[in-house]
């Protein structure tokens, strides 16, 4: 798979070269509206490599996508393992206080549990 990428990749690059080659001479002009005015001209290369330049931005931004919605996935498993233990914790701590307190062993001997910290929703650098 990766052989095949990278020759596909080599003949884009390969046929790209020889449609910008071919094309250095200049040819036809078009007048680009936009807007209702004609604020420049372009030729045929231009508008081409024009298209190139689009389409590279439309897969970075394609990629960029994709990647921050599989790390907001990734990041959403971690919290919801993370809130699980919490729970598996709390309920171990708890079936051993009612084990301790069948027992008969004083109420003293036992630390108090400190309270579980939430986690910030939003935050702000400097707060």
């Amino acid at each position: 798979m990766l052989l095949l990428g990278l020759l596909l990749m080599a003949a884009t690059a390969a046929f790209t070269g020889l449609l910008i080659a071919f094309n250095l001479e200049g040819g036809p002009t078009y007048a680009v509206s936009l807007f209702g005015g004609h604020p420049f001209t372009i030729s045929v290369l231009g508008a081409f490599l024009g298209g190139l330049a689009l389409a590279i931005l439309f897969g970075l931004g394609l990629w960029m996508f994709l990647g921050g919605t599989a790390l907001a996935a990734y990041r959403g498993r971690k919290r919801r393992a993370r809130r699980d233990e919490i729970r598996q914790t709390r309920a171990e701590r708890d079936a051993m206080a009612e084990r301790l307190e069948g027992s008969g062993a004083p109420a003293d001997s036992r630390s108090p549990a400190p309270a579980p910290r939430r986690p910030h929703r939003l935050h702000l650098p400097g707060h």
